[in-house]
């Protein structure tokens, strides 16, 4: 199981044994609460589902996680010790916090096999990391994500060969060759093939063997088919949770979201 940074000399002591831990949290924007008293507890090796109607703070939620928006109220905490709300995106990346977002970006003009090069790279230049020579342990790590994202057949090809599906897949190959605690999936399988979206769901399934998922989606038959429990957002705070058949008889949630 992957696992967190050791705690640094100068970190708070531990207050919780969560992976991520939001408490309290508020974020405004000209007014409206995007973000309104939220929390949410993600346990390590966790796989945790958030659904919710367009507008319920979703994406507001990742981007406080991730540092790109900084929250007016409340606690964010990674592995019980590190404050995120007072680090930039950067370093709470270098923590181990990955984000994919809803549309794939991938490197279209080399092949699927340099895409995962130059995210396993880190901090060498393009040029550099192309022409570099791997070592066996990058070589091996290259095949074991290739075979994950069950895209080893397409290796030599450029990336802008794939399909939709297939681009997710290799984005999310490429967050794991930086081999992050926490992965923070949003919308998927949005624009997949019936196929696509079922293969999506064995892969996070697998990632999640060796790594916390957070995934944000729409689809229901998929998070039925991912089977994690669920939280559900409506007007920045966690409306429920449980089950996807608990969260669905719930007539709050039938209400603001699944009646739609």
């Amino acid at each position: 199981m992957t696992t967190i940074l050791e705690k640094p000399r100068d970190a708070a002591p531990r207050t919780t044994d969560a992976l991520l831990y939001l408490d309290a949290v508020g974020v405004s924007f000209d007014g409206f609460k995007a973000l309104d008293n939220l929390s949410l507890v993600i346990e390590p090796g966790e796989m945790r589902a958030v659904i919710g109607p367009n507008g319920a703070g979703k994406t507001t939620m990742m981007d406080v996680i991730t540092g790109k928006t900084r929250p007016d109220t409340g606690t964010v905490l990674l592995g019980g010790v590190h404050d995120l709300t007072r680090l930039d995106e950067a370093a709470i990346a270098q923590l181990g916090i990955g984000r994919k977002f809803q549309k794939p970006t991938v490197f279209e003009m080399v092949s699927v096999e340099e895409n995962l090069v130059l995210a396993l790279a880190g901090r060498r230049g393009v040029r550099a990391t192309l022409f570099h020579r791997r070592s066996a342990e990058e070589a091996r790590r290259i095949a074991e994500i290739l075979e994950i994202v069950k895209l080893e057949d397409r290796r030599p090809e450029p990336a802008g060969a794939l399909s939709h599906g297939q681009k997710q897949w290799l984005e999310i190959g490429m967050l794991l060759a930086q081999d992050p605690s926490l992965l923070l999936v949003d919308e998927p399988v949005a624009g997949m093939t019936d196929a696509e979206t079922e293969m999506t769901a064995d892969l996070l399934r697998r990632i999640n063997v060796d790594h916390t998922v957070v995934v944000v989606e729409h689809d229901m038959s998929f998070v039925r088919a991912l089977g994690v429990k669920v939280s559900v957002l409506h007007e920045g705070s966690v409306l429920a949770e449980g089950s996807l058949d608990q969260v669905s008889a719930d007539p709050r949630v039938i209400e603001v979201y699944l009646g739609r």
